[in-house]
């Protein structure tokens, strides 16, 4: 085959693919030390709990939070063990499906995002605004959604879960 010619080594779309990578590597980072200075969740748990906290009724579907969370199946079964060890989230068997379950945000669950979330969106903030106008942030967010949406669409075709499949609902 040969090496690559310059002109594909060049090719900024590899750049900017690489920069995507690079950016949400150090954003994970940034904020695993500002939740490790506050003490009061690992970052694993945070990503969990927040994404409990934004859903209806403070519950997710277990299979729907894992691709959530980009966790496999087992590791946010560990996962979610540990935060119900704490007694930050609860498991619910769906009635109507008896294979599905839900994790569900406990009141001290709901009372540690409601004392976290103020600090991590001041984080966010910081960060948004130092670097990005609003119509620009707004761009960001679109292209960003943009891109998450092929990339579950893309997985789901090799049958990678998307978290976009309505027949792993709960009915009812």
């Amino acid at each position: 085959m040969g090496e690559p010619t310059a002109s594909e080594t060049d090719d900024e779309r590899l750049t900017t693919i690489g920069l995507l990578f690079e950016s949400a590597a150090g954003l994970r980072r940034l904020f695993h030390r500002q939740l490790e200075s506050t003490g009061t969740a690992t970052s694993q748990a945070f990503d969990i709990l927040i994404r409990l906290a934004r859903s209806e009724g403070c519950e997710l579907r277990m299979s729907e939070l894992a691709v959530q969370a980009s966790l496999t199946p087992s590791g946010l079964t560990r996962a979610v063990d540990r935060l119900q060890e704490q007694g930050l989230v609860d498991r619910r068997t769906c009635p109507e499906d008896r294979r599905g379950s839900f994790a569900v945000l406990t009141p001290a669950g709901q009372a540690l995002m409601a004392q976290t979330i103020p600090d991590h969106i001041a984080a966010v903030d910081r960060i948004l605004d130092e670097l990005f106008t609003p119509e620009e942030e707004a761009r960001l967010a679109d292209s960003l959604r943009r891109l998450r949406d092929y990339a579950f669409e893309q997985n789901a075709a090799y049958g990678c879960p998307s978290g976009e499949e309505s027949s792993d609902e709960c009915p009812g």
